[in-house]
């Protein structure tokens, strides 16, 4: 008689089945070019990472308001915030690369976007108090994290949707980490401008919205995405002999600098 065993995955799946890899594999007729949309919804979110720096003279005047007062922190103090964010990021790429790829690009998406959203939740509650290091954890490594699983689960898929177009599906990923911060930083200074008071520099309100609306977008995209079907390949697509290559993180980058120094030269 067979025993069954209660284990995390057990209870994940019984819980959250739809996070399953079993049922992000596309049925017939799914058009591979909802994928791309899917990616951006993550990877516009993620970008916000390179214009955190408009927050970072206004948190310096979270007492004085106006001007920096007794107590407020100094710009090299929250220097550290992007930089452990950029830390974890590596981090986190290369620790959970394989889950994501064995655990499929939903349950990825899913986990980056309750850690991205966390991080601003956990931020905002570090302005609230005052409170550095709340920051360095939920902006820096929380948040950290979601930018590595979060940016390596849907370049992946773009990649097993598009293996006729590998540089255009590489150049949309990238597209999407970038378009963020142009984003980004101008919503992120209009909220600022909206929540501002006399009292108050706005920065406490702006990462509640941006953590509620980003979490919103990513799950939108966690839920269209899809997985191609065993042996699927695009109508007319001829692979190349197997040299035993599967992707991976460290082989998009290499792609990516190849094309930058052909480009270059």
């Amino acid at each position: 008689m067979a025993v069954m065993t209660d284990t995390p995955e057990t209870y994940a799946k019984a819980w959250i089945p739809f996070l399953d890899r079993e049922r992000t594999i596309a049925k017939p007729g799914y058009s591979r070019w909802m994928i791309p949309p899917a990616a951006l919804c993550v990877h516009l979110c993620i970008g916000q990472a390179y214009a955190f720096s408009v927050f970072n003279l206004p948190m310096t005047r979270l007492l004085g308001v106006t001007q920096s007062g007794p107590g407020d922190w100094k710009l090299t103090e929250l220097g550290w915030i992007f930089s452990i964010a950029m830390l974890f990021l590596g981090i986190s790429s290369a620790v959970f690369g394989r889950w994501v790829e064995e655990g499929g690009p939903r349950k990825a998406m899913f986990t980056a976007a309750i850690c991205w959203a966390s991080g601003f939740l956990i931020s905002a509650l570090g302005v609230h108090l005052h409170t550095l290091w709340l920051i360095y954890l939920g902006y820096g490594v929380i948040g950290g994290c979601a930018l590595g699983i979060g940016y390596i689960s849907p370049v992946s898929t773009l990649m097993k949707w598009f293996p006729d177009r590998p540089g255009m599906a590489t150049g949309m990923a990238i597209m999407g980490f970038g378009g963020g911060a142009l984003i980004a930083s101008p919503l992120s200074v209009w909220l600022m401008s909206k929540f501002h008071t006399a009292t108050d520099v706005g920065v406490f309100n702006t990462f509640i919205v941006l953590g509620c609306v980003y979490f919103c977008f990513m799950m939108f995209g966690a839920a269209i995405v899809r997985v191609p079907a065993p042996g699927w390949k695009p109508k007319g697509f001829v692979p190349a002999a197997d040299t035993g290559r599967r992707w991976s993180p460290r082989t998009t980058c290499s792609c990516m600098t190849r094309s930058r120094l052909r480009s270059s030269g």
